[in-house]
């Protein structure tokens, strides 16, 4: 079964809970951590994770947690990770710091999709798990909230460069989010009877001077015009040096940047474009995929109406050379583009995806891709219209001048692969899936 990552939690939009908090640890890192995992199974049992991830994998247990802890423990503290597989999925981080006078608990959890939190009842356990947490662990400031609007607001910078952000921390109140835990000191620079009166779904002063504070029932209806008044109001009350209108303005364009876009790709290349999406940040993805909408490639021009002759004296010896460079470029990429083996049009979707999300082009001197990878590429690009097309090879002394015959067209597969090399652009507008494409429509 396959463990979460991170990465696996950007496909949709995720509950992101970021949380720091004192912890003693005078006895023992299981003493420190059995309250938050206590809180988690008690409240938060959508979140509950059923395995245990350190450099091997075990199922959850308390005894899992607690050997994880021993083997990741050193000088620096000890990090750790929490996964759950069923929906909602769940990645959870514990990062216990190291053992000093300011030791600290971190928790990061990604819980998707967000949608799993449209009930209220669920999202009231998770407030109790986060009222446990604050009021066992006193932190400075924690959120729970959608991660696309997080990363839309800059979170935990807020617009700050790092420098000043690690330096100052959460000096004042940048922004409101769905849950927000607020440290005395947050709440003394507010004034606690302001704080207190905060218009919010639930404000709750925790044993410790803490505040929780959440703004409306649940965390799925945040990008609602009835949440962002909501959120515009609450935030002008603990700031009121900020205009309503301002900040309202400002969140009204964070949910436009959020609503769907339909995926309407050129359909020459919808195979390669409809994979880019998820490569971006989740906030971004909306306009990422309008961009792709609107990108229109230039017609294939590498090819001929009329061969040029062949003017090899032995074409068996061009063949075998060519064979050698294209089983090459499958001996070096079948382990990332497994489909490189199979020598068909989605290989092609393959390869230019693989191109384009490693950013091939900028990682690689000009003197490795003109000197390897464009001649080996042109040879699998032209194989492939042989094999998957009834193409005929027309060989030429010259590599750049070889032609592959496909119905009444020939085509130069190497000049296509030398201006595909070119830059990561050039990945879009001269792909190796647009150019099968053109070609397939010449099949006699």
């Amino acid at each position: 079964m396959k463990v979460l990552t991170l990465r696996d939690l950007n496909k949709v939009d995720s509950l992101r809970f970021s949380f720091a908090g004192a912890y003693d640890p005078r006895n023992g890192l299981e003493r420190a951590v059995a309250p938050f995992l206590d809180a988690l199974e008690k409240y938060a049992n959508g979140c509950v994770p059923n395995f245990v991830k350190t450099s091997r994998k075990r199922k959850y247990s308390r005894e899992a947690v607690w050997r994880a802890l021993e083997e990741r423990r050193n000088e620096y503290g000890a990090i750790i990770g929490l996964i759950r597989t069923e929906n909602p999925n769940v990645s959870l981080v514990l990062n216990l710091g190291p053992v000093d006078e300011h030791s600290t608990l971190r928790a990061s959890l990604s819980a998707q999709p967000l949608s799993f939190f449209d009930e209220v009842e669920t999202c009231r356990g998770f407030e109790a798990a986060a009222r446990a947490w604050a009021s066992w662990y006193p932190s400075e400031y924690a959120t729970a909230h959608s991660l696309a609007d997080l990363e839309l607001a800059d979170a935990p910078a807020f617009g700050r460069d790092d420098e000043t952000w690690k330096r100052d921390g959460f000096d004042k109140i940048y922004e409101l989010f769905w849950l927000n835990i607020f440290g005395p000191k947050l709440v003394a620079s507010v004034g606690r009877e302001r704080m207190l009166s905060t218009p919010a779904h639930l404000v709750e002063e925790l044993p410790n001077g803490s505040v929780l504070l959440v703004l409306w029932p649940t965390p799925a209806e945040f990008a609602s015009e009835e949440a962002r008044v909501v959120q515009a109001r609450a935030h002008v009350h603990l700031r009121p040096d900020l205009d309503f209108d301002t900040v309202l303005r400002t969140l009204r364009e964070r949910s436009a940047a959020l609503v769907p876009v339909e995926p309407l790709f050129h359909p020459d290349i919808a195979p390669l474009l409809s994979r880019l999406p998820d490569e971006f940040a989740i906030s971004e993805r909306q306009r990422k995929i309008a961009e792709l909408n609107a990108f229109r490639p230039p017609e294939p021009e590498e090819w001929m109406p009329v061969a040029l002759p062949s003017d090899v004296a032995s074409p068996e010896r061009i063949l075998e050379s060519y064979g050698d460079l294209s089983e090459g470029l499958v001996a070096v990429l079948h382990t990332e583009v497994p489909s490189i083996m199979d020598e068909t049009p989605e290989s092609l979707t393959d390869l230019d995806f693989h191109f384009w999300k490693t950013h091939f082009p900028e990682r690689y001197t000009r003197d490795v891709i003109e000197g390897h990878t464009i001649p080996a590429l042109g040879v699998y690009l032209g194989d492939v219209l042989v094999r998957r097309l009834g193409g005929t090879w027309v060989l030429r002394e010259k590599m750049d001048e070889s032609q592959v015959r496909v119905g009444k067209r020939v085509w130069l597969p190497f000049l296509r692969a030398r201006r595909y090399m070119q830059s990561r652009q050039s990945l879009l507008e001269f792909s190796l899936t647009q150019y099968f494409k053109e070609a397939e429509r010449y099949r006699p």
